[in-house]
């Protein structure tokens, strides 16, 4: 009886601690308006932690957003390779992948929910789910706040979660989970379908999941009340193209998709009455004229500027962010260059919630890169900040309060 009641004392009590964290979290927000963007920001780093990386987990530190000096990364929650992260909207939760092929002997890996401690910057594991397939590598937030949205790599699939009123993962429903099917052109990465990336619309009618194994960006119906979504269409990129990751501009007008396999950004016109997708404009990664066959490159992550104004996208082998304005009217891109990041292997970047630092992962390098946004060009400077993580592969940011 004792052991039964002393069970329940510490649910009550973490349930408690839950709420009263939101509740701080929610009205010290409102109470300071905006004051939300202080001089300080915290920041997170999922790492690999699979095959002698020297990781435990997902890592933690402090951003200056005058200087860009960021503090020595400490270990905020220990876990199986979370290497991708997604924040909550509007509570302080945090949800980590955990990237592996089998879980308790089924072929799927897990997705993890944490609250935040805001004092500390420290992470609170609340409960995991499974991802439903093998190798998840990207998990989001619809805008709304009521889902999660997942890519499993290795299975092929998509997945959609609930997310319960205490910030813990809800058990997929019947609804809640896509087999991809098909493959395209290329033998060797292409037999069949690759998930590598899954976000919701604006107004989380939408979930668009680019797939790498079919040359296509799925678009399924979402309801993120129900925690389920549906296959609906789907827009195409050139055969051998291998979409990675996707990225909405700021209005919702528009997307833009990095392609891992033959280094290049496409743009779409996005309906968001329909989904639909049109493409306008494809274009390299790389300056004019420099090969790619042979040299082991590819592209992981697009990042557009909180302003509307830049794009940017990540080379690995190449090492280099590349940057692009972006045209105010047709959302057209023009190529500004590239910027070696210091360090190798630049898997995920994030720009801070000010619009002034990009923080470059460097996977082969264990280091993170701070650079400065120059504002009116949109090029990055080099700023001398560096912080070691051992194979950091997702920058995640949450304002300080």
């Amino acid at each position: 009886m004792s052991k039964h009641f002393s069970k329940s004392f510490r649910s009550l009590f973490f349930l408690a601690r839950a709420f009263l964290l939101t509740a701080t979290f929610y009205v010290s927000g409102v109470l300071n308006g905006d004051r939300l963007f202080a001089e300080e920001c915290w920041v997170w780093f999922g790492t690999y932690s699979q095959g002698n990386t020297g990781s435990e987990g997902i890592y933690g530190a402090t951003i200056h957003l005058e200087s860009g000096a960021i503090t020595k990364p400490i270990l905020a929650a220990k876990a199986v390779n979370p290497s991708f992260l997604a924040l909550h909207p509007t509570r302080p939760l945090l949800y980590a992948v955990s990237e592996i092929a089998d879980r308790d002997g089924m072929p799927t890996g897990g997705i993890t929910a944490f609250f935040i401690d805001t004092a500390t910057g420290m992470l609170v594991r609340i409960n995991d789910q499974p991802s439903g397939g093998g190798g998840p590598c990207y998990v989001s937030v619809d805008p709304s706040g009521k889902c999660i949205l997942c890519a499993n790599y290795g299975g092929g699939s998509s997945m959609c979660l609930g997310i319960a009123n205490n910030g813990s993962l809800e058990p997929v429903t019947p609804g809640g989970f896509i087999q991809h099917d098909g493959s395209s052109v290329d033998d060797a990465r292409q037999k069949e379908p690759h998930a590598h990336c899954a976000i919701a619309s604006p107004d989380s009618r939408y979930a668009l999941v680019p797939d790498l194994g079919l040359d296509k960006v799925l678009v399924h119906k979402l309801d993120p009340a129900k925690a389920a979504i549906q296959k609906y269409s789907f827009g195409k990129v050139a055969p051998g193209s291998g979409p990675r990751h996707i990225m909405f501009s700021p209005d919702g007008g528009r997307c833009y998709v990095i392609n891992e396999m033959r280094l290049t950004v496409t743009g779409f016109d996005y309906n968001a009455s329909t989904g639909d997708l049109r493409e306008f404009q494809t274009l390299s990664t790389l300056p004019a004229g420099e090969p790619i066959e042979g040299k082991g490159y590819s592209t992981a992550e697009v990042v557009v500027h909180p302003s509307g104004k830049f794009l940017y996208g990540s080379n690995r082998g190449h090492d280099t962010i590349a940057m692009y304005s972006i045209d105010p009217r047709s959302g057209k891109l023009s190529f500004l260059g590239v910027e070696p990041i210091q360090g190798k292997v630049p898997r995920n970047f994030a720009i801070d919630p000010t619009g002034r630092f990009l923080l470059a992962a460097g996977q082969g390098s264990a280091s993170v890169t701070v650079f400065r946004i120059d504002p009116v060009t949109g090029k990055l400077a080099f700023t001398g900040h560096t912080a070691s993580v051992p194979a950091p592969v997702c920058v995640r940011f949450l304002k300080k309060l």
